[in-house]
């Protein structure tokens, strides 16, 4: 491809290296010549806020986002309101390290019913934004393939996502489009235009097939069916231009050395995004 993706714009999610401390990330990024790294909260709480935020400004290496919010779904008044608490604590988190983009994953039901569990994401959504406005951070609303309705968010579809950002017509709030959740949808190429504006992360991953594990069966780039290269191009052309994270949940590349995989990381985005 003549149009190969720009390597000033990758960021290492730091999932994809599960078996690196984040201090290691960070110094693997640096190492790498990656210029951004989205970080994962418990990452964060094991290395401390405080000297996460030392450690970047020291490195030069950029947070793209921080991973994750939502949760919002639970069975009784207290708990959801503990999670709405969380959520402002990973509002401040975000703003001490860097970033102005918290991921949002929003939850599931506690029980069986979805209509529900989608009331509760709008209403913690909501909860939160005045606070997320009060510290220059915006959220980002990540729809997950249907497959994780159940244990990881009642919210599967761009335009479920789409559609919470219009009712709150927030500036605080978009969407992230993550290849390896909505490549399949049919409506993605009009759910990506509809997002015009209001799209604050795009991540990178492909669906080998088969997939054999619902958490671990994410591969990296060019290896599985995903069109990374077509939804890049749709996605700029709805103005996002933003770091472009890959995010791979695989044992194979967990059980590999770091370097290895930032190194192989690289060469499949130049290639394949």
């Amino acid at each position: 491809m003549s149009d190969k993706a720009d390597l000033s714009k990758i960021s290492l999610n730091q999932i994809t290296t599960e078996n690196w401390s984040l201090k290691e990330a960070i110094d693997g990024c640096e190492r790498n010549e990656v210029p951004w790294i989205s970080i994962w909260r418990h990452k964060l709480a094991e290395y401390g806020v405080k000297q996460t935020a030392a450690h970047l400004k020291q490195s030069g290496i950029k947070v793209s986002s921080l991973c994750r919010g939502g949760m919002f779904p639970a069975a009784t008044k207290e708990e959801r309101a503990k999670r709405i608490d969380d959520n402002k604590r990973a509002i401040e988190e975000a703003a001490e390290i860097g970033t102005d983009t918290l991921v949002l994953v929003c939850g599931p039901a506690p029980d069986k019913d979805l209509v529900q569990a989608r009331k509760w994401v709008e209403e913690g959504i909501e909860a939160i934004i005045p606070h997320a406005e009060q510290h220059g951070i915006k959220l980002g609303i990540e729809p997950l393939h249907p497959m994780y309705a159940a244990d990881r968010s009642v919210v599967n579809t761009l335009g479920q996502a789409n559609a919470l950002v219009q009712k709150y017509q927030s500036k605080q709030v978009g969407v992230v489009v993550d290849v390896f959740h909505v490549w399949w949808d049919p409506e993605l190429a009009a759910e990506i235009e509809a997002a015009k504006g209001t799209i604050l992360g795009f991540h990178v991953s492909d669906w080998k097939v088969p997939i054999l594990d619902m958490f671990k069966g994410r591969s990296m780039m060019g290896d599985g069916a995903i069109d990374i290269y077509g939804m890049r191009k749709q996605v700029e052309a709805a103005g996002y231009h933003g770091p472009i994270e890959v995010e791979i949940m695989n044992q194979e590349l967990w059980d590999r050395p770091g370097d290895d995989v930032l190194k192989l990381m690289k060469e499949r985005f130049v290639e394949h995004v």
